[in-house]
C-alpha cells in the first residue's frame, strides 16, 4: 500500500525545527575551543582568576600571549549564530519571549568576537554585557513554560537560570581583575549551554514511521 506523502510545508517546518535543534544541541562544544585556546597561551591562564575574553586578546606580551585568539573570537562569533541562528528556528516552541532573549544573547556573543578586550575594553564590555543578562532570563522564561508539559526539564532551567544570574552580577562586581573571576564568568556561561542544548533536545522533531493508505 502507498505511502501518505508529508506536504511540503509540513515537511519545511519539521526541517527548520531539526535544523535549529543540532544548532543549539551541539553549542555546549563551545567549551572544547576555550581549551585548546588556553592549551596555547603564554604566560600563565587561569580558569578560575582569568575571564574568556583574555583568550581572545589580540596583542601579545613578554607576559601574556594567546596566539590563539582568532580562533576563540571566531567561536564567540560562530557559536553565538548558532544560538541566534538555532532560537529563531525553534521560536515557536520556545516561544517569543524566550526566543527574543536567546537571539539577543546569540547577537551578543557575535559582537563580543568582533570587539577583543585589549582593543577597546568599553566597547567590549557594552557587546557582552547583553548576554550576560538575557542568557539567566531565558532560562527562566522557559522554565516557566515548560513547568506543566515538562516539570523536572522546568525546575533545572529556572534553578540554572538563578545561579547564573548570581554568578553573573559576582563577576560583574569582581570585574576581569577579580580573584575568581574566571570561575563566575564560566558558572554564568557554561550552565546555559547544557540547559538551551537539552530543551532542544525535547523540542526536535521525532522521525514517524509513514502511514499507510488503506485502498
Amino acid at each position: 500500500m502507498p505511502s501518505v506523502a508529508t506536504p511540503p510545508r509540513e515537511a519545511s517546518a519539521t526541517t527548520a525545527l531539526r535544523l535549529g535543534a543540532v544548532a543549539l544541541i551541539v553549542r555546549p562544544l563551545y567549551i572544547a575551543t576555550e581549551l585548546v585556546v588556553a592549551a596555547a597561551t603564554t604566560g600563565g591562564y587561569s580558569f578560575v582568576s582569568d575571564s574568556v575574553s583574555r583568550l581572545g586578546e589580540v596583542a601579545c606580551s613578554a607576559a601574556y600571549c594567546s596566539p590563539r585568539h582568532n580562533l576563540m573570537n571566531g567561536s564567540f562569533i560562530g557559536f553565538g549564530l548558532l544560538l541566534a541562528g538555532g532560537a529563531r528556528l525553534l521560536a515557536r516552541p520556545l516561544g517569543p519571549w524566550a526566543t527574543g532573549l536567546l537571539v539577543v544573547s546569540g547577537l551578543s556573543s557575535v559582537a563580543t568576537g568582533l570587539a577583543p578586550l585589549d582593543q577597546d575594553a568599553t566597547l567590549h564590555a557594552m557587546a557582552a554585557g547583553p548576554l550576560f543578562v538575557a542568557q539567566p532570563i531565558a532560562l527562566v522564561v522557559l522554565g516557566v513554560r515548560l513547568r506543566e508539559s515538562r516539570p523536572r526539564l522546568a525546575r533545572v532551567l529556572r534553578a540554572t537560570g538563578a545561579v547564573t544570574a548570581v554568578a553573573a552580577v559576582g563577576f560583574v562586581l569582581a570585574g576581569e581583575d577579580g580573584a575568581a573571576s574566571g570561575a563566575l564568568e564560566r558558572l554564568a556561561l557554561w550552565p546555559v549551554l547544557f540547559g538551551v542544548a537539552a530543551v532542544a533536545w525535547e523540542f526536535r522533531p521525532r522521525r514517524h514511521h509513514s502511514v499507510s493508505a488503506r485502498p
